[in-house]
């Protein structure tokens, strides 16, 4: 087998839910077994087993694809006065350009996931872009408020093949003790999207107008369409059955070339169906963890979007009077508090988890993650009250921006630890669980996108705000039964859907 250069953690493999490679959910290895979880197989084309630079080449692209999918979807925020100007309509129907649009990013992934089970997920990235970059040029060239309003929708559904399967890509190639520091290199991405995607926007909107915000996203996804023509490898493989990580090296086809690795039909599986898996997907939301993991992450990313839409209503107007460009300049504080989360969050998940599962007595549980939500949870909320206040009492930007930039570093740094929850609960089914995860997360952004001013207007921003804040604690107080009572939740859903399902196969 290919040596791994990254040190094992000594554990047992615990059974968060019937996987291929996992024991049943009560049972205890007899015997502490030092190994890679999941464990390869001996095949050099197993994605487990490829140098580093196979790895992060394809993920790497597919995270900048991932900055291109956020900037798409955040690039409208700070030109809601120049649009509404130009197309003659009220500021609400021009939020439908991104309300619209954040809906489809997740909604989109009903569709992309069970797409990359049947054909791979090489084609269906390299296909997204493609789309991503059509419909871009299309909105540079587009005249009427309809047209660039079916091109955003369309772009989102685009962009949506970015988000969802990324995560399962981070199980297909990183083994579990490095998946917290990997899926903060997502979650970054993520990040520089919602963050600096409207600074780069303001002054480009500010200066030579907004419809150059499409071309610069249309000419940097033509880059990658590209570069990813070499760089983004099929990450799916066949499931690492005891039996198949037994097979000796030689009984293995010979490790594939760049040629034969940008062939389109690698991933494709002729016994995997299409409607079988949208069906999975959705009986995934009757899973409490993937169902709170989804609404977690909806509060965290609803309310940027929120802080944003009223930035852009309220620092352009008096007191303040900033143009466009200088709208953009607040996105740095949320964008410092992302990195900061960055290099705070994506390691510390591991080295909690590592330490608790040695406490442990080698057993892994994915609930080991969740300890490490204690500080943005704190923090990221108290950065919304801050930014509410702030803006109805009219203080100077100091305020608002350092509560954006507390928002920033809760938003990234709670998605990292839910999400990379729920991807090591239910592995096998990464992609669906995802999937709902990141449809309730753009749900739940779209209703806050749509009525956010009508809330604000109803109840006053300092009130508005509060509820939010109460809304987001009362979310995250739920980690503790789940920290508490998950291991018995995820075992109450081996006994129906899609685990119940996976369950059967693994015993026959």
């Amino acid at each position: 087998m290919q040596q791994h250069d990254i040190k094992p953690v000594e554990v047992h493999e615990e059974a968060a839910m019937p996987t291929t490679q996992s024991a049943s959910l009560d049972e205890k290895v007899s015997e502490p077994v030092r190994t890679l979880l999941p464990q390869p197989t001996n095949d050099p084309n197993d994605p487990l087993n490829w140098s580093p630079w196979e790895k992060y080449s394809t993920y790497l692209t597919i995270c900048f694809f991932t900055v291109l999918a956020t900037f798409n979807s955040s690039n409208f925020t700070v030109a809601v006065q120049p649009l509404a100007l130009e197309f003659k309509q009220s500021t609400t129907r021009i939020g439908y350009f991104v309300c619209f649009n954040v809906l489809w990013l997740g909604v989109g992934n009903l569709i992309w996931v069970p797409l990359a089970r049947v054909i791979g997920k090489r084609p269906v990235y390299l296909a997204s872009v493609l789309l991503l970059v059509g419909t871009n040029i299309w909105s540079y060239f587009t005249k009427s408020y309809g047209s660039l309003l079916a091109a955003r929708i369309i772009s989102g559904f685009a962009a949506s093949s970015a988000d969802a399967t990324v995560p399962s890509l981070v199980a297909d190639l990183f083994f579990v003790h490095e998946r917290g520091h990997c899926m903060m290199i997502f979650h970054m991405a993520l990040s520089i999207g919602f963050f600096l995607g409207p600074l780069i926007c303001a002054y480009i909107t500010q200066e030579v107008g907004w419809r150059w915000t499409c071309g610069l996203i249309a000419i940097a996804g033509g880059v990658t369409f590209l570069v990813g023509i070499f760089t983004i490898r099929e990450t799916n493989y066949p499931p690492r059955t005891p039996e198949a990580v037994e097979v000796p090296a030689e009984r293995f086809p010979p490790k594939r070339t760049t040629l034969q690795w940008m062939s389109m039909t690698v991933g494709y599986n002729k016994d995997v169906s299409f409607w079988r898996m949208f069906v999975r997907i959705l009986a995934m939301a009757a899973y409490p963890p993937v169902l709170w993991t989804g609404v977690t992450v909806g509060t965290f990313v609803g309310w940027n979007i929120v802080v944003q839409l009223t930035s852009s209503q309220t620092f352009t107007k008096a007191p303040y009077g900033w143009k466009t460009g200088s709208l953009g300049l607040l996105s740095i504080s949320g964008f410092i508090g992302a990195v900061l989360a960055f290099f705070l969050g994506g390691k510390l998940i591991d080295i909690i988890a590592n330490r608790m599962t040695r406490a442990n007595g080698g057993v892994r549980q994915p609930e080991f993650r969740l300890p490490a939500i204690v500080i943005p949870a704190l923090i990221g909320p108290m950065g919304i009250l801050i930014f509410g206040l702030t803006v109805s009492h009219h203080t100077m930007w100091v305020g608002p921006a350092f509560g954006y930039g507390m928002q920033g570093f809760g938003l990234t740094a709670v998605a990292n630890v839910v999400v990379t929850y729920a991807v090591d609960g239910y592995h096998d089914l990464s992609a669906e669980a995802l999937t709902v995860v990141f449809v309730i997360r753009n749900v739940i952004a779209t209703v806050l996108a749509l009525y956010t001013k009508n809330w604000q207007t109803a109840t006053g921003v300092q009130n508005a705000f509060g509820e939010m804040v109460a809304i987001q604690y009362f979310v995250l107080l739920m980690a503790i039964p789940f920290y508490i009572y998950g291991r018995r939740i995820r075992q109450w859903t081996t006994t129906f859907g899609p685990m119940s399902k996976l369950q059967r196969e693994v015993e026959m």
